[in-house]
């Protein structure tokens, strides 16, 4: 009874260990299922208990079901080390299955005996060949080595057992042997989930390094210019994302807004972005030409996205000859606010890194001196509440509208908070670039 409610104890540390983590682990949830129907198990044979509860044909259907189900968490824990190889879960599995129609046979009336028996022979069957895989690792770590010790031991009292109950014996050591292997199987488990935690804080503190890297490609602000004012913001939907913007020539009556958005999230994401900073740098010569520019911004990345594209926008303003020039990749179509009235300017072309042949066209406009220009990626006008509707163009345009006595830092502001509280759960990168025109 000692042992059973020490094995019941260590299953709820366990399961309030993966509780103050707030992260389910199977291999330490299959430890403590283990654990805890173990530990019912020894209660249940223990003379004492017997001797308070006499047996009944329940309480025998009952023991003989706990029996064959203690055996599941016990193999699905096995190869959840992966110590076994493909062999060994096939073996854990086919025991889960065979144990699960033995405990279906108990209800409905095969006799205990014949169960009995067919549970110590599966038991036996199975623990031999996994005992031989396990040794067979050419791993030899010290939770490894823990761990074939502790299994050493508690098959060794798992075949003595199961053998003497075919024999009709009692065999009441092979708690003990649990216990052993308890403590075996508890190092192992709390080593490996440590290392978990120990590999994710590694993780996070790459992503933390990759996400400082990031915002380094991005340009720190637009200088002071008597010609233009803009504002950026761009709130990443993880640590690292795939929305990019760039300013090309930002010093001078002449300047160009460029903004990306990489399909997918991440890392890969951010790489790929990475690699649309150096397409872009390569094309500053064609900064006039958007056109130009965003072709050679495809060349550049065909054949290196691993299957990802690139939507994007690019304008290009003067304000000596009073126009601007605006060519887009498969890009949300940019807004023009001029004197209270909102107009889409778009220019579409296909998505870069598919097709190295895409040619792009720009179109040019008249640039008048109070214009208000709005870039934006596709997680603007996309996010979606509740009710699954999105935020939509039409909303972008109205709060566009609006902020005539606003300043482009406001307005970018503005945007972004009123896209969240629209979406309270970010589904994407938000990236928005807003240009006045003196």
């Amino acid at each position: 009874m000692f042992l059973g409610a020490a094995s019941v104890t260590v299953g709820l540390v366990v399961v309030g260990f993966m509780l103050v983590r707030r992260r389910f682990d199977r291999l330490l949830s299959f430890f403590a299922w283990f654990a805890i129907l173990y530990g019912e198990r020894l209660w249940l044979k223990s003379s004492m208990l017997r001797l308070m509860e006499p047996p009944s044909h329940f309480r025998l259907q009952f023991d003989m079901a706990l029996s064959c189900l203690v055996a599941v968490p016990a193999f699905l824990f096995f190869q959840e080390t992966g110590l076994g190889g493909r062999a060994g879960r096939v073996i854990a599995y086919t025991v889960c299955l065979v144990e699960m129609a033995l405990i279906a046979a108990v209800f409905i009336g095969v006799p205990i005996s014949l169960i009995g028996d067919m549970n110590s022979g599966l038991v036996i069957a199975a623990s031999l060949p996994l005992l031989v895989l396990a040794f067979r690792q050419r791993e030899a770590g010290r939770d490894v080595v823990v761990f074939r010790v502790g299994l050493l031991i508690f098959v060794g009292f798992v075949l003595w057992g199961n053998t003497r109950n075919l024999l009709r014996h009692s065999a009441p050591e092979e708690g003990y042997g649990f216990a052993l292997f308890l403590c075996c199987l508890g190092y192992v488990a709390a080593k490996r989930a440590l290392d978990r935690d120990q590999q994710l804080a590694s993780l996070h503190q790459e992503l933390e390094v990759a996400k400082r890297i990031q915002l380094s490609i991005l340009p720190t602000g637009f200088p002071a210019s008597e010609h233009f004012t803009v504002a950026a913001r761009y709130v990443p939907m993880t640590a690292v994302a795939g929305d990019f913007y760039e300013f090309l020539s930002p010093v001078g009556p002449r300047t160009g807004l460029f903004v990306a958005d990489v399909s997918g999230h991440g890392v890969p994401a951010a790489l790929i972005a990475s690699m649309v900073k150096m397409a872009i740098n390569s094309q500053r010569q064609h900064a006039p030409r958007p056109e130009r520019l965003m072709t050679g911004v495809n060349e550049a990345l065909c054949g290196n996205t691993q299957g990802q594209f690139v939507t994007a926008a690019y304008v290009y303003l003067d304000a000596e000859r009073g126009e601007f020039c605006y060519a887009a990749a498969g890009h949300p179509p940019m807004l023009l606010l001029r004197q209270g009235q909102v107009s889409a300017i778009e220019e579409n072309g296909l998505l870069m890194g598919v097709f190295s042949s895409a040619a792009y066209i720009a179109t040019q406009r008249a640039l008048v001196p109070g214009d208000r220009l709005l870039l934006y990626t596709d997680g603007v006008i996309e996010a979606a509440n509740g009710g699954e509707e999105e935020f939509g163009q039409e909303r972008l345009g109205k709060l566009l509208a609006a902020s005539a006595g606003m300043t482009v830092k406001e307005l970018a502001d503005r945007i972004l908070s009123t896209v969240q509280d629209w979406a309270p759960t970010q589904m994407d990168d938000l990236t928005v670039v807003v240009c006045d025109c003196h």
